[in-house]
């Protein structure tokens, strides 16, 4: 991973500065193999750079860090449910339920001041999640019928 690439490999997700110098931000990104959606967030971490974890706890897997409002708290990342504690940069948990376990990684690159998703196991979907009910009666293949 050079600094020097500049083949524009990966799709952009956001901007550096973008990314809260003390919070986390978060994205979408779906599975190249399976296609599911999945959420993930992006960690500035103290050195500058940026890391990627899928966002979800490792205690319950059903339950986020980050819900929309940010998951790092005193420079960890923080899941609400049991107040599991993770390292921003190892996505090691130090404290809770899950202790010693690690979060799932997503693949990031830092190129011309933006972050690129360079993960061969994900595609980017958007920045932030999906919050929009699905509305069945204009989705194609919708069982409902007036």
């Amino acid at each position: 991973m050079g600094h020097d690439e500049g083949d524009g490999e990966g799709a952009r997700i956001a901007g550096v500065d973008e990314v809260p110098a003390d919070d986390s931000f978060l994205f979408t990104v779906r599975e190249t193999d399976g296609g599911d959606e999945k959420e993930a967030i992006l960690v500035e971490l103290s050195d500058g750079s940026i890391a990627g974890w899928l966002n979800y706890c490792m205690h319950w897997t059903d339950v986020t860090l980050d819900s929309g409002d940010g998951a790092v708290r005193n420079g960890e990342l923080v899941c609400r449910k049991h107040a599991a504690t993770f390292e921003p940069d190892s996505g090691v948990c130090t404290h809770g339920p899950c202790e010693g376990a690690e979060l799932d990684p997503i693949r990031v690159e830092v190129r011309d001041g933006a972050v690129y998703l360079v993960d061969p196991g994900y595609e980017f979907v958007q920045q932030g999640v999906d919050t929009d009910p699905v509305d069945l009666s204009t989705s194609p293949g919708s069982r409902v019928g007036f």
